[in-house]
């Protein structure tokens, strides 16, 4: 049998590299960038307050962030039809076509080294290793 505290740290360190190898695919936008694109997305128009809050970054780092978003066209900038003193950011469709694009070159890159890096097997045994992983990481956390 494996030892827990060993696997752990195995894991850390084997998930740590591989997020690092799929953000070297990353090409046109940050992290940070492609990180509230992403909320935008999955949770439609928010605050600036409200994303901040979600990425636990201060309120002038995401105001920095979305104005870059701004620029590029990424997203824009609408009224809260629920409270007119606050502006929501909304995906535009070049950015949903930008996160898409990001999204697929990063599959892309891993697709490729699974298929050319592993045996069928192998890819069996990681698809059934990817359902252990999404069952930790939606686990209860007692700690908080």
């Amino acid at each position: 049998m494996t030892d827990p505290t060993a696997l752990a740290g195995d894991l850390r360190v084997v998930i740590g590299q591989l997020i690092r190898r799929l953000r070297a695919e990353r090409r046109d936008l940050s992290l940070a960038q492609v990180t509230v694109l992403g909320r935008l997305d999955r949770g439609g128009p928010a605050g600036v307050s409200d994303l901040a809050a979600g990425e636990r970054v201060r309120p002038q780092s995401m105001a920095s962030t979305v104005a870059a978003l701004l620029t590029a066209g990424l997203v824009s900038r609408a009224p809260d039809p629920g409270d007119k003193r606050r502006a929501l950011i909304e995906l535009t469709p070049a950015g949903r076509e930008a996160l898409a694009a990001d999204r697929r070159r990063r599959d892309d890159w891993l697709a490729g080294a699974i298929e050319r890096d592993l045996t069928a097997r192998e890819r069996r045994v990681l698809g059934e290793a990817a359902e252990l992983l999404a069952r930790i990481a939606e686990g209860r956390d007692d700690a908080r």
